[in-house]
């Protein structure tokens, strides 16, 4: 495995901890895989900063244990440059199917991995 797929890779385990309930429900393990600068656009259209994210993720859908899980699939990634990933996946939580586009950057090899940016997308019944 040459160093781009290898940072694929480990940018796909980050993400999967970020859908993990027990990362979700914990402010502490979130925060470390979000960058301090994170942004997201949420499927409803919501902006999120980082410290908004860390106060409202444990609510959200797919953090209890209990609730649903996510189930991702298709998950594509490149490298932008070095220590930048953008990855493309889909994901369904119960009946809701979702498009995402994230980009993890490496600013610190302590800190490993961190989600930069996220957007999110419903998708439709009916659409492919």
């Amino acid at each position: 495995m040459d160093d781009a797929e290898d940072d694929v890779t480990q940018a796909i385990a980050a993400e999967l901890q970020l859908m993990d309930p027990r990362v979700r429900a914990s402010r502490e393990r979130a925060a470390r895989l979000l960058d301090p600068e994170f942004v997201e656009v949420g499927g409803s259209g919501r902006r999120w900063t980082y410290e908004a994210m860390l106060a409202e993720l444990p609510d959200h859908q797919g953090s209890s244990e209990q609730g649903p899980r996510y189930e991702p699939s298709g998950f594509s990634g490149v490298v932008l440059a070095p220590g930048l990933v953008h990855l493309t996946f889909e994901t369904r939580l119960g009946d809701v199917r979702t498009r995402h586009s994230s980009i993890w950057r490496r600013t610190d090899p302590v800190a490993g991995w961190r989600m930069y940016y996220h957007q999110a997308t419903r998708v439709p019944a009916g659409v492919v």
